[in-house]
């Protein structure tokens, strides 16, 4: 009797135990462990501990002994990766544990827009949305072997940057994310624009120079195509372009009005002094701006702000025309408060 007594509560335990361990291995392996969607970068040097910390706090963990348990038999503290990481609420213990040691990231969304007119500023740009830091970037964009391995140059390469969102890996290196533009560059130079490029009598490079002049004379879309038009006319009769935003570039942008002392420098940018096309970009062109100098408009020469002072222009096709435009937006500029 007495042996009975010690016998079942044994045969209780020995069935006890493979119920526990199947309990843990299913809480881990197959038992959703989140209760929110969350984002979490994992940066290089950061710990096991550390990132389970973090996950449990912004994904909210369950659970939070299955995760940790999961990150000790997955040895996370040795195999851990570096990435963005998407948790969601379906995901188990075991499987964001692996996600970590495998590097299995998503895509985070890297955009180009805005006013970007210098190598340092894409360089700032994309290194606040991903992990390179924007002296790898910087150092990548001016190195000259590089660069002419996508067909560019130090001057040209801000063709290449067509202003848009794009997917990319967190983690990605200077180089892959040159890669990524480059790819997206080849890709919007279809056969069509090629096409209409010929058409003008201008390569890839020329359209993107063009269209930067054009992006620093306005952002009202509706007349882009119209102020490409003016310069191509100019182009194409042989006269100077005469383009403000070429002497802007020359200065830095560090000007607020340019004055006729403005137009005496003697720069390969200063469409004033030289004729055609300057060597290279003043700044990274927007689809719109390249559209409109692939799909120009009309048959004027001149151009000048509209006096109502509200973004708009006044485009001519005789100088005299021009030049009552002109002084009609002179006199309206005097007599703004200063």
């Amino acid at each position: 009797m007495k042996l009975r007594k010690f016998i079942i509560p044994v045969f209780v335990f020995l069935l006890l135990i493979p119920s526990i361990v199947f309990w843990i291995w299913y809480a881990d392996n197959r038992m959703p462990n989140f209760c929110k969607e969350a984002i979490v970068y994992i940066y290089p040097g950061t710990s096991a501990q550390e990132a389970l910390e973090t996950i449990a706090a912004e994904a909210r963990a369950k659970r939070f002994s299955s995760l940790s348990r999961s990150f000790r038999k997955k040895q996370v503290d040795t195999y851990i990766q570096p990435g963005c990481y998407i948790i969601k609420e379906s995901y188990t213990s075991v499987y964001v544990a692996r996600m970590l040691n495998n590097c299995w990231q998503s895509p985070v969304k890297m955009s180009l827009n805005g006013t970007v007119r210098s190598v340092s500023q894409i360089a700032s740009k994309i290194s606040s949305q991903m992990l390179a830091d924007s002296a790898s970037i910087a150092t990548a964009l001016c190195d000259k072997e590089l660069l002419s391995s996508y067909g560019f140059s130090p001057t040209s390469i801000l063709s290449m940057f067509i202003p848009d969102t794009y997917e990319i890996f967190w983690t990605a290196s200077a180089k892959e994310i040159l890669d990524r533009f480059k790819s997206e560059y080849d890709a919007f130079w279809t056969k069509e624009r090629l096409s209409k490029a010929a058409a003008q009598g201008l390569s890839k490079e020329q359209v993107s120079i063009l269209a930067s002049i054009v992006s620093g004379e306005t952002n009202y879309e509706p007349e882009m195509p119209r102020i490409a038009g003016v310069y191509l006319n100019r182009l194409h009769k042989g006269m100077k372009l005469q383009a403000d935003p070429t002497i802007a570039y020359i200065l830095n942008y560090q000007v607020n009005r340019i004055l006729l002392k403005h137009l005496q420098i003697d720069s390969p940018y200063n469409t004033y002094r030289y004729a055609g096309l300057p060597p290279g970009p003043i700044a990274v062109p927007s689809k719109s701006c390249l559209e409109a100098v692939l799909n120009p408009e009309g048959d004027y020469l001149f151009f000048c702000a509209n006096s109502t002072f509200d973004g708009t222009h006044l485009f001519a096709k005789t100088l005299s025309e021009h030049m009552k435009n002109a002084r009609a937006f002179q006199k309206a500029l005097n007599s703004r408060p200063k």
